[in-house]
């Protein structure tokens, strides 16, 4: 019984690092690619798609980086050493988290697929810091929060001239001034070390 059980849970081992061999797709590759579809089919029934490809590709996008800066900003409150990087790992995790759940709703509403998880990109950067300790690691995350705070505002800014999809643009608008915030906060942090 117990050699079964043993052969058992090695199939299943062997069957889930097969799949995973086969799902290597970033889970952004894998929206981004489910959402053409969808649009690339709509074209093809002749009915006018629900949402725009560029619109789709800024959730997907704005998904990716608020899930990251989650996972970072955990990984801030239980790593960082210094009260300012715990407190802004927790405000990341906070206002990230809510906004996540509301581009979510969104884009369930228009039949948008946002990954399930950060892509690749940002997977490497949460294990580049967790490698990190102490003040290197608080140093390496204040880094990192300038560097993806600008790029995202950057994105943002674009959606908000590109966006045309109203709900979307709506949480643009009302997102864009929390991520200006966050990158002033950050700016303080890093003249502080």
């Amino acid at each position: 019984m117990k050699i079964g059980m043993k052969l058992m849970t090695v199939g299943i081992a062997a069957f889930m690092w097969s799949c995973n061999g086969q799902e290597s797709k970033d889970t952004t590759s894998k929206a981004d690619s489910t959402n053409e579809a969808m649009i690339d089919s709509s074209h093809t029934a002749g009915t006018p798609p629900a949402i725009a490809e560029k619109d789709a590709k800024f959730a997907v996008d704005a998904a990716n980086g608020g899930m990251a800066e989650v996972q970072l900003g955990e990984m801030a409150q239980s790593k960082g050493t210094d009260p300012g990087v715990k407190e802004f790992g927790k405000m990341m995790v906070d206002d990230h988290s809510k906004a996540n759940d509301e581009l979510k709703m969104i884009a369930a509403g228009k039949n948008i697929t946002l990954p399930a998880a950060p892509g690749d990109d940002m997977q490497k950067v949460a294990k580049d810091l967790s490698s990190k300790s102490g003040a290197d690691f608080d140093k390496a995350y204040i880094k990192q929060m300038v560097d993806d705070h600008e790029k995202t505002i950057k994105l943002f800014e674009d959606a908000e001239k590109d966006v045309q999809d109203s709900d979307l643009k709506a949480f643009v608008i009302k997102t864009l001034p929390v991520l200006r915030t966050h990158l002033e906060h950050v700016k303080a942090l890093k003249k502080a070390k």
